[in-house]
């Protein structure tokens, strides 16, 4: 993963530079992927953690290949299987947002056309899927995956782009 280089008044913060610990970064791995509208998908995200009364201190999306969150999926979670999200909460206090969200481009893919939408409304769908677990919500049995796709839809519907 890269990182912006300190400045020369950038203070190092717990190993982090500021401009580096603040704010939503975006971050490709092992994967031909440009993000489109990040500015707009950033204030939308931020919107939806005021809306739920969390600050964003560092979040990062990397949008990678199925193998490489295949790989992730093994090394960290022990499980050998291919899925589209990854989350990792990376947070001390239950009102931040602090953590990497791992997403497979190719996945993202695969599930829009297979769900007849577009790659860009499967991919917000992801994006905020992984905040939605930042922010608590649980996907582990079909009551909760019944509310998360509820909440899911309502965050797309906030969008205002």
């Amino acid at each position: 993963m890269s990182t912006l280089p300190p400045t020369e008044h950038d203070e190092p913060i717990d190993g982090y530079f500021e401009h580096e610990r603040l704010g939503i970064e975006f971050v490709v791995e092992d994967v031909d992927f440009e993000l489109a509208d990040a500015e707009e998908l950033t204030s939308w995200v931020e919107r939806i953690a005021k809306v739920h009364e969390h600050e964003i201190v560092h979040l990062t999306y990397i949008f990678c290949s199925d193998e490489y969150l295949h790989k992730v999926n093994m090394e960290y979670l022990d499980h050998d299987t291919y899925t589209d999200v990854i989350t990792f909460d990376n947070a001390d206090d239950a009102d931040i947002i602090e953590g990497d969200i791992f997403i497979s481009v190719e996945r993202i893919r695969e599930n829009a056309q297979q769900h007849g939408v577009t790659f860009r409304d499967e991919l917000h769908r992801v994006m905020i899927h992984g905040v939605l677990h930042l922010l608590g919500y649980a996907d582990k049995d079909l009551l909760s995956q019944t509310a998360m796709r509820k909440k899911e839809d309502d965050c797309l519907s906030l969008r205002t782009f």
